[in-house]
């Protein structure tokens, strides 16, 4: 079946892309620079060129605390209108199939942990991602009501905090593993990280997450989220201690409580994607990092 990948050409989305390649399969990679998905025009032009029976929705503006608090407007609108577009034309192209990609920012601030689907909408996410968070949420209800009213086979998934090679590495846009990686390999004698490194976050490699996106493609087609994750917690200090272990970082961790923290705590309960999709992630967290700071020291360190 024709498969259209948006963001196909992203961390994420050029994993499931040769996943899919894998199989067999030469699904359509929508790019950004091609097709801008804020535009209903765009969206139906792309639609249009692709003619896809099967859709997965990776497109997304993305960044860590840092990216959020700066630009909260920016991902509202762009997360809520790329992923509005995508559902609209999936409904009227008669796709087979559309996996879209929620976010564990969707959570409230503090669910307890372990983070069950049931808990969604228990609560206001952490402040520094609620507007990211909540766009990704609407997607769900929008693809649930789609289910209800037209039929569109929507199924959405709520992933971990991705991490692997391919990362984005910018201090002012990526996520808490690339921070920390660039910093220490980068060295000095100093590494001022923000917080006060209690927060826990969950894991998940990018190429575990392509597995299970591509198995909710040919296996899911129920309503219901599922967290898709390692199912291992780990401090934010715990985190920066491996990685400075792992690049022989050997000057000072600093600590810049001026700083937030996030989320105080996030772990899901990844029994429904275990049961549903028969999805288990295999990357253990040393081993996803090790092969991640392999690729930053060859494609990024000395070359930016």
């Amino acid at each position: 079946m024709r498969t259209l990948v948006t963001g196909g050409g992203g961390f994420l989305g050029t994993r499931v892309v040769e996943r899919l390649r894998a199989e067999g399969s030469e699904p359509f990679v929508a790019r950004r620079e091609d097709y801008d998905l804020t535009s209903a025009d765009d969206a139906a032009r792309l639609f249009a060129d692709s003619r896809p029976e099967r859709v997965v929705h990776l497109a997304a503006e993305v960044g860590g605390i840092g990216a959020n608090r700066a630009n909260p407007g920016r991902y509202w609108y762009a997360n809520l209108l790329m992923g509005t577009h995508v559902l609209e034309r999936s409904r009227i192209a008669g796709v087979r199939k559309l996996v879209l990609v929620g976010t564990v920012c969707a959570y409230p601030k503090d669910t307890p942990v372990p983070f069950r689907e049931d808990d969604l909408w228990n609560g206001y996410p952490e402040e520094t991602n609620a507007a990211y968070g909540i766009a990704k949420k609407a997607l769900l209800v929008g693809a649930q009501a789609y289910r209800a009213q037209y039929g569109v086979n929507a199924v959405y998934l709520l992933p971990a905090n991705l991490y692997g090679p391919g990362d984005d590495f910018d201090l002012e846009t990526g996520h808490v593993v690339a921070h920390l990686i660039r910093k220490l390999v980068d060295g000095g004698d100093e590494a001022v990280l923000w917080g006060d490194g209690s927060p826990t976050r969950e894991f998940l490699f990018v190429d575990d997450a392509a597995e299970a996106i591509v198995l909710a493609l040919e296996r899911y087609d129920g309503p219901e989220p599922v967290n898709v994750g390692s199912g291992e917690e780990t401090s934010i200090r715990e985190l920066a201690a491996l990685v400075a272990e792992l690049t022989g970082f050997a000057g000072e961790l600093r600590w810049d409580t001026s700083k937030p923290n996030g989320q105080p705590r996030r772990k899901l309960d990844t029994s429904r994607a275990e049961a549903l999709l028969g999805f288990r992630a295999q990357t253990p967290l040393r081993d996803g990092l090790e092969r991640t700071i392999a690729w930053y020291r060859s494609h990024v360190a000395g070359h930016a």
